[in-house]
């Protein structure tokens, strides 16, 4: 897989970062030699893409999707969902131009309630919606296309609390958003930079997205997310995005994405309007997500749940259309269940993983981008329930065809809090997926008959010139499960997952290095940031 070259002695990429036998990784890029590093260290480091580590572009798969839904039932579901807009209606809340711009368009709109005729919505995406579209990075190479056969891993977004070994859980702060900047920009399996990693509660809430923008924008350069949480925040995002890329930016072109949530059931409120208005008209992507409980915000079922989440989401995919024709959208899900004993949400059963099959196909069948999947878990420490429950999202969500993966590494405890651990033990096995989606190598070398021959019957294949070829890509090596005899184990300290992931979150950051920035682009980002900060008093409420 090309993705992977590299002389690493591994078919692993966070094993090459892990690795410190060159002591290269993390260096600047064409900044000074770390220690080992020669020449054959600095044309290693000047083959890779950025911040002297081995990145990994995002993925392209090369096996189909797993269906699981009969095309009489997804058939079912859009015949439902259109009868949901047309008869129960979606509720557009405190926003007069939105229920204005869908009467004009021909909806039938009685106070709040937008009932769409059958058939509309999905028109408006089809006729205007690109089916892929790219977000480009301040380094080109980290741009990423979301869409059609691709998958984009993101971290975590959201949580207010932030969990490591070694602290515990305690509120999140903005120097743990920017370690964790820097630390999601040191991992090689996680495409983008995402958005809220974690909220940063000492910073006032009307302040903190632009210390978060700034530090998506300073201490990495793969590309990130907007902020929603009112309109005018979004504006801010638009106008540091404009001075980030400067002479280059060019408004046809897609350089921030952003999460807007449906307030399921059937509900859109006038700040995550706002914001959706504000970045389909500057042209910069929209990712529309109903955000389903089922049970509580959403029917029992399956097919409940599917027929609401796909009303919805057409709902607002459409509506951005009406904004500005072919603005860039992805249809978003994120459902899970509850337990119908305590109410609270459960993560990795069957059923929202039935839901995401469905989406993702109903998805491809509306011909837009999709966005669902993590790797979610209820658990409050990384220990066997997060990761079975991370595992049983994570699966279904590459099979399934995810494009757009927000929660690829580091949620914990139903999204309440980031882990820094779990994000490095989520990211081994997102590196994982690279290798699950690349396909089966049909060449002379995936083959191996010359090697069958070499050996014949009765011997081993240790020795044989094929093996020898391919040991140091053949098989994915994780640099977190220990494989080691129990005595060298034993040895090296007895320590468990979650101890070697907290040793090696802290390693990156030691030996971070921040992209580099022409100083008067960070200088004009600073000063865009330091009157907007004086335009306004500190306020910690919404």
């Amino acid at each position: 897989m090309s993705d992977l070259a590299g002389d690493t002695g591994s078919n692993s990429p966070e094993a090459s970062a892990a690795s410190n036998d060159t002591g290269d990784t993390g260096g600047r890029r064409g900044g000074r030699a770390r220690r080992g590093g020669g020449s054959g260290a600095d044309a290693r480091r000047s083959a890779r893409s950025g911040g002297g580590i081995q990145q990994l572009k995002y993925i392209t798969r090369n096996v189909p999707h797993y269906e699981v839904f009969s095309e009489e039932g997804l058939a079912l579901i859009e015949y439902n969902a259109d009868t949901v807009l047309e008869e129960i209606g979606i509720e557009f809340r405190s926003d007069p131009e939105a229920l204005q711009i869908w009467k004009d368009a021909g909806a039938d709109v009685q106070g709040e309630r937008v009932r769409i005729p059958r058939g509309m919505a999905r028109k408006l995406i089809q006729d205007n919606a690109p089916s892929t579209f790219k977000q480009y990075s301040r380094n080109g190479e980290r741009t990423v296309e979301i869409g059609g056969n691709n998958t984009v891993f993101a971290p975590v977004y959201g949580p207010p609390f932030v969990r490591t070994l070694d602290e515990g859980r305690r509120y999140g702060t903005i120097e743990d958003f920017n370690n964790l900047v820097k630390l999601v920009y040191m991992t090689p399996s996680l495409h983008h930079s995402g958005g809220t990693v974690c909220e940063p509660t000492d910073v006032p809430v009307n302040k903190r997205h632009l210390d978060m923008l700034y530090a998506h924008m300073r201490y990495s350069d793969k590309p990130h997310m907007g902020s929603v949480t009112a309109p005018e925040r979004a504006e801010d995002t638009v106008e540091m995005t404009k001075i980030l890329h400067g002479d280059s930016f060019d408004p046809e072109k897609v350089y921030t994405i952003s999460l807007i949530n449906a307030n399921s059931p059937m509900t859109f409120d006038d700040t995550m309007l706002g914001a959706l208005k504000v970045y389909a008209r500057a042209g910069q992507a929209c990712i529309i997500t109903p955000f389903i409980l089922a049970g509580a915000m959403a029917p029992v079922t399956i097919l409940g749940t599917l027929t609401q989440t796909l009303a919805e989401a057409m709902a607002g995919l459409a509506f951005a259309q009406l904004v500005k024709p072919g603005a860039p959208v992805v249809f978003g899900s994120f459902a899970s269940s509850i337990s119908m004993q305590s109410g609270a949400p459960t993560f990795g059963t069957p059923e929202p993983a039935m839901v995401l099959y469905g989406a993702a196909a109903l998805a491809r069948r509306l011909g837009v981008p999709f966005r669902s999947g993590g790797s979610l878990c209820g658990s409050k420490v990384p220990d066997a329930q997060a990761a079975y429950e991370s595992a049983n999202t994570l699966l279904p969500t590459v099979l399934g065809g995810v494009n757009f993966t927000l929660h690829a590494a580091g949620w914990l405890e139903g999204g309440l809090a980031t882990s820094f651990e779990k994000l490095v033990m989520d990211a081994d096995q997102l590196a994982m997926m690279h290798n699950m989606l690349a396909g089966i190598d049909y060449s002379e070398n995936g083959q191996a008959m010359d090697a069958i021959r070499e050996v014949g019957p009765g011997s081993h294949y240790l020795g044989a010139t094929h093996t020898q070829n391919n040991f140091k890509t053949a098989f994915f090596r994780s640099v977190i499960a220990d494989n080691n005899s129990f005595e060298q184990w034993d040895s090296e300290g007895a320590q468990d997952a979650a101890q070697r992931a907290n040793a090696l979150w802290k390693k990156r950051l030691q030996e971070y290095e921040a992209p580099p920035l022409d100083p008067a682009v960070d200088e004009a980002l600073l000063d865009f940031i330091r009157r907007k900060k004086d335009s306004m008093p500190d306020s910690f409420s919404s």
